[in-house]
């Protein structure tokens, strides 16, 4: 069986994450296929590992923000988009498709439906949601707002929350092997604090962590990703902070840390639940974007802004304790998403 994976975005943060381990764990279970990123998209994620990808237009919609205006431009370039991506099929000899959030579920499964192979989505945006469901069977991640909606969506098709496949290999990090990488400035003795929000470093990141490291001496501070723009090296520039950049031993540097401030969104959030670290999640950081993750998470995730930073990250730590046993109520099935994903791609690719 040889399945095609489009893919929203540019090829570079969360979603080609997300694809890179979808492909990955179908691969473990038997099942070939190809990634399919918009011609436009530099697809750094995928040219680091040496990854191949087909190339098929899959408009952007705007996503969690969409304006109106937005969608009504995305749903004219869809359906030259969806022609395309059915050529697309036909030409690869394709088995089916997996379609991964906004444009990539939209436009897969419209491709699909035109190149009349069997097709499943993965959805988390009100209008990946809306549109999927109608078109073929989905797993709702738990960015769209469905997933916390008592009342699964109405569709002819199988319809399943399912939290977002993370790769496993995140709960086997090991803290000795970061110490000889750490500054002088690291105290063993005093507890850690992440600041991150994914492989790039937003703004309002940045001043939480600046604001933090302003008002407590107290932690050691560790900040990673590559700044969105180069004024916000001045911002993380202080004296108590530990930046560390675009790093690959994320594993390993949630061995060491005792409490994750990050977004409420993606990939990086469902992998501290799994590891059991307490999370703090510093809203609107990217976009204007809120998910109301904290209540997928209940009690393991406490929210804040950058105002009010140090207050609601002193009370996290306080409680730290409890929060981990919340969160552990949640590793379990966060380990299992992987094989539910599988296993719900071939029951469905069969018919």
């Amino acid at each position: 069986m040889k399945l095609l994976i489009f893919v929203t975005g540019r090829g570079i943060g969360g979603d080609a994450l997300l694809a890179y381990n979808v492909k990955k764990y179908l691969k473990q279970s038997g099942i070939d296929s190809e990634i399919v990123l918009d011609p436009k998209s530099p697809g750094y994620y995928f040219k680091k590992r040496n990854i191949p990808w087909l190339t098929s237009p899959i408009p952007n919609a705007g996503g969690h923000a969409a304006s109106k205006f937005k969608l009504f431009k995305a749903a004219i370039k869809s359906l030259t988009a969806a022609i395309k991506g059915s050529l697309l099929i036909r030409r690869e000899k394709a088995d089916g498709v997996v379609g991964v959030v906004g444009g990539g579920a939209i436009i897969g499964a419209l491709s699909a439906k035109l190149a009349r192979v069997p097709a499943i989505s993965m959805v988390c945006t009100p209008t990946d949601t809306n549109l999927s469901v109608k078109l073929n069977p989905t797993l709702i991640l738990p960015e769209s707002p469905a997933y916390l909606d008592k009342n699964t969506p109405a569709s002819k098709y199988e319809v399943k929350k399912l939290y977002s496949p993370i790769n496993l290999d995140i709960i086997r990090g090991n803290k000795d092997n970061l110490l000889d990488k750490l500054p002088s400035t690291f105290d063993a003795s005093k507890e850690s604090v992440l600041f991150a929000s994914g492989s790039t470093l937003f703004d309002d990141m940045a001043k939480a962590a600046r604001k933090f490291a302003e008002e407590n001496d107290d932690y050691n501070i560790f900040v990673i990703g590559d700044p969105l723009k180069e004024e916000l090296n001045e911002i993380i520039d202080y004296p108590n902070i530990i930046n560390l950049g675009y790093i690959n031993y994320v594993a390993d540097l949630y061995d060491l840390i005792d409490l994750a401030v990050i977004t409420d969104d993606g990939l990086t959030l469902h992998e501290t639940m799994a590891c059991q670290i307490p999370v703090v999640v510093v809203l609107g950081v990217k976009y204007g974007r809120y998910h109301n993750l904290a209540s997928a998470f209940e009690g393991a995730v406490f929210e804040s802004n950058v105002d009010n930073i140090t207050e609601v990250v002193l009370r996290a730590l306080n409680q730290k304790e409890a929060m981990k046993k919340a969160a552990a109520k949640y590793s379990d099935d966060l380990l299992r998403a992987p094989d539910d994903m599988c296993d719900f791609v071939k029951k469905h690719m069969k018919k």
